[in-house]
């Protein structure tokens, strides 16, 4: 099972294992992890789930969709490591992906 590894936004780190064909969302959620709201529950419409992706990982998720693209568009802090976690699918070749959750989220 991958390993991801969670940045939060007090500055600590968390790493916790997550299921192949679950989102980077659910992993942070399922281990309570402080920082990712998930207010939609991973439906892609609500942006509370925002975090940066490391660069050495950002192809080994797929392209933001268009609805993802314009949500994160407009999400304070944004860059081009931005997206949402609920779009992050995790396989086995995500082990070691670091995410930072930004203080912004919520």
């Amino acid at each position: 099972m991958p390993q991801i590894t969670y940045v939060l936004p007090d500055g600590r780190e968390e790493t916790v294992d997550v299921p192949v064909g679950q989102s980077v969302m659910d992993g942070s959620v399922r281990n309570n992890l402080p920082g990712i709201v998930a207010e939609c529950g991973g439906g892609c419409s609500c942006a509370t789930c925002h975090v940066f992706v490391d660069d050495a990982a950002v192809g080994l998720f797929d392209e933001p969709m268009t609805e993802e693209a314009d949500l994160v568009e407009f999400l304070e802090g944004a860059c081009d490591r931005s997206r949402l976690s609920c779009q992050l699918i995790v396989s086995e070749a995500c082990a070691g992906v670091r995410v930072v959750v930004p203080a912004t989220n919520g």
